[in-house]
């Protein structure tokens, strides 16, 4: 194997993001240690931070001061690719043109083969409904900051009936649901969880005190939201007994509609939203399960029963 075709292949195997001893990357690429000793100095040389592991004779690729080249292989160049479009038409403000340049990059150096795959999604994929209010980068890098340091967050915020507030809360992390971006966190004025439309709130800086974190609800952020706006924004509640588990009525259950919560080997609880009892009863009726009404609002189960005798009318 020719040297520089060597280095491209040492190289990407140190992006596998893993510690690596010299033995095995000698195997690796059919060479002795004192080669691969050879080909990580003329990494070092070239820009890319490849440090020595202690106590394992071996090294890995760490953070440097600046952006070396990436190695891609075929699926990850055109993950990256379409999740550059994506980012380009979506909701976060202020990285559109820097998504674009940096597809432009990465395009005019993908193998037609590969530009060929990215192009036909492209060209097949279509945009469907209105995209949700842009939320700042900046704003999201700075929630995202205060959560992986464990620091308190002071922000402005402009709840739905238009009053603004100071909020100072503990941030446990970013959660995109749909056309919004949401803050799930701890009010510590309220005493309780809580989750915030992060293009309703402005950071305050510097941010707060550490804090000792506490056990997200519902099983993390992303359930914690989902059962907060399928089930507790919404003046009807209710709640069934699914005679299926948790993980075979997911695959009828759409994101925002309602949340699962496993009971039994075999049985789960939905629980869902709605803003009429006829459209409560439609959605628990619409994933064809066999269910046992647990909890509802007054006159729920009179609509329950309503619905299977206009369908029982129906039948000749």
């Amino acid at each position: 194997m020719e040297t520089s075709a060597r280095l491209l292949r040492l190289l990407s195997l140190l992006q596998a993001h893993r510690d690596w001893t010299g033995g095995e990357l000698a195997e690796r690429l059919g060479v002795t240690t004192r080669t691969v000793r050879r080909d990580v100095d003329r990494l070092r040389e070239l820009g890319y931070p490849v440090e020595a592991v202690q106590g394992a004779a071996g090294y890995r690729l760490g953070a440097g001061a600046a952006l070396p080249p990436l190695l891609l292989d075929d699926d990850e160049a055109v993950a990256v690719a379409v999740g550059l479009r994506t980012a380009a038409a979506g909701s976060v403000a202020g990285i559109e043109e820097n998504a674009l340049r940096a597809l432009g990059k990465l395009e005019r150096v993908l193998p037609p083969r590969l530009r060929y795959r990215v192009n036909a999604l492209q060209r097949a994929t279509t945009r469907v409904g209105a995209s949700g209010p842009e939320v700042s980068a900046d704003v999201l890098m700075a929630i995202a900051d205060a959560a992986r340091r464990h620091e308190r967050l002071r922000f402005d915020h402009t709840g739905r009936d238009g009053v603004r507030s100071v909020r100072d809360v503990e941030p446990y992390g970013l959660v995109n649901f749909g056309r919004h971006w949401y803050l799930v966190a701890y009010d510590t004025d309220r005493d309780d969880w809580r989750n915030f439309r992060v293009d309703r709130l402005v950071p305050r800086t510097p941010s707060g005190p550490r804090f000792t974190a506490r056990t997200v609800p519902d099983g993390g952020p992303a359930a914690f939201v989902s059962r907060r706006l399928a089930q507790r924004a919404w003046p009807f509640q209710a709640t069934v007994e699914l005679g299926v588990s948790a993980g075979e009525a997911a695959e009828r259950v759409w994101p925002g509609m309602g949340v699962l919560e496993p009971v039994a080997g075999d049985r789960c609880l939905m629980h869902v939203g709605a803003d009429s009892l006829w459209a409560l009863v439609w959605m628990i009726t619409s994933v064809d399960l066999d269910f046992t009404l647990v909890e509802g609002p007054p006159g729920f189960a009179e609509g329950l029963r309503a619905h299977a005798e206009r369908c029982l009318r129906a039948l000749p």
